[in-house]
């Protein structure tokens, strides 16, 4: 008599998949007490910086801190990445962070020495963004399943503009800045412990000798001199520097069509909100092969939406417009896996790293620029502008990127010709 057999277990699909894999776990659980970290310093020191000097622009400048270091430290820094081993680089720029507010948490320390350390921590992130991102590679492999976990600590810092800093609020109201600032300490702490034994130590990519600053410079200049790795990073960041227009505008922009201080909360969430729906959509409904399809037409697309702020559309038009608009950054899956392809593995911490750098300050650019252009036109014209040439912009790119990958199979066609010409004629001599 024969017994039936047990079904086999589901295999798992989806963001599941990243999540079998221990550690990544461990990488993610990293990230979120950092990136908590992170939101709970930027209120925290805002809210003391301002109290003990009751200056505006010395309030505001300590967000601005935090995106200026990052162009010098992704580019003159970014050489760490690859010369040293990635667990140690994660875990001393962790321990970096954790010093950094544990100081700022001591009374005695001055507001230049607040702004100092402030600079200090933005000036390390970009090399542990780029190292976690190239350790990703590590973990999970250069294919799907890094698409994948990219994708999850993307949806992670997203959430975090929803929710972070509601809950830094919260905890400013129980406890003092320089609490939550010993608070962020902790939070870097646990971090860089997690990493430490959560994930293996792996020898350094790169092996490059001679100075840091030279070494760095070189892998900037081998990323940026290759004309389809320039191009992927453009279409990583053409489109943030103009999405983040209507962000950087949310507050007189509300004051336009007259919705309130209520109404500044919902125009900012909505990207957000989108960005989040869009990955988690094409990272567990879409296949590989449909992700990279839609890469183009999206990154084409993706800011079309905001020409419709031409017509000074009331709140809930708007809201519909930044949600589809956040929703189309789900291209950045497909370019994940392209970028990382482009790029030689001992090249691929300086890659991430300046990739990270660029983000932060093509969008520190577009808010500017967006600030300056708002001086002298409506802000609806400012937005809707920004679609139009931003669009404009990112077909371009689109064409250049298409080019790229044309040239690029031609170049393996070729590449796989030869070899199986050599192949052939070693066979005949022999």
């Amino acid at each position: 008599m024969s017994s039936a057999r047990p079904a086999p277990a589901a295999e798992p699909s989806g963001y599941a998949r990243v999540f079998a894999v221990r550690e990544f776990r461990a990488v993610f659980v990293a990230h979120a007490f950092s990136l908590l970290g992170v939101v709970v310093s930027e209120i925290a020191l805002t809210v003391l910086v301002y109290g003990l000097t009751g200056s505006p622009l010395l309030g505001a400048l300590t967000f601005a801190l935090g995106m200026l270091p990052y162009l010098v430290g992704g580019t003159l820094l970014s050489g760490i990445a690859d010369r040293c081993p990635p667990r140690r680089v994660l875990v001393v720029c962790d321990m970096v962070c954790a010093g950094c507010a544990a100081l700022m948490a001591l009374p005695v320390t001055p507001v230049a020495g607040l702004l100092a350390l402030r600079c200090l921590i933005a000036l390390v992130a970009p090399v542990f963004n780029g190292t976690r991102t190239a350790t990703l590679a590590d973990v999970l492999g250069d294919g799907d399943l890094f698409v994948l976990g990219r994708s999850l600590l993307r949806i992670v810092s997203q959430s975090s503009l929803l929710v972070g800093f509601g809950l830094g609020g919260v905890l400013l109201t129980l406890v003092t800045p320089r609490a939550a600032l010993a608070v962020t300490g902790a939070t870097f702490t646990v971090s860089a412990l997690v990493l430490r034994f959560g994930t293996r130590r792996r020898p350094a990519r790169g092996s490059g000798g001679g100075a840091l600053v030279r070494y760095s410079l070189s892998g900037a200049r081998q990323v940026l001199g290759d004309r389809r790795a320039r191009a992927l990073l453009l279409l990583f960041w053409v489109p943030p520097m103009f999405m983040v227009a209507p962000e950087a505008l949310a507050a007189p922009y509300a004051d336009e069509i007259g919705i309130g201080t209520g109404g500044v909360g919902l125009l900012m969430c909505a990207l957000p909100v989108g960005t989040v729906a869009g990955e988690l959509y094409a990272g567990s409904a879409l296949s590989a092969a449909a992700r990279a399809r839609i890469v183009l037409p999206l990154a084409s697309l993706a800011l079309v939406p905001f020409a419709s702020y031409a017509f000074t559309p009331g709140l809930v038009p708007a809201l519909v417009a930044l949600t589809l608009a956040g929703a189309a950054s789900a291209y950045t899956l497909g370019l994940d896996r392209w970028f990382v392809d482009a790029v030689p593995e001992e090249l691929r911490g300086r890659a991430m790293t300046v990739l990270t750098a660029g983000l932060m300050t093509v969008q520190g650019v577009g808010m500017a620029l967006a600030g300056l252009a708002a001086e002298f036109c409506a802000v609806s014209t400012v937005v809707a502008g920004a679609g139009v040439l931003g669009t404009a912009c990112c077909l371009l790119l689109a064409l250049e990127v298409r080019r790229t990958r044309e040239g690029a199979a031609d170049g393996r066609r070729e590449r796989t010709t030869e070899s199986r010409d050599g192949a052939d004629q070693h066979v005949t001599d022999g």
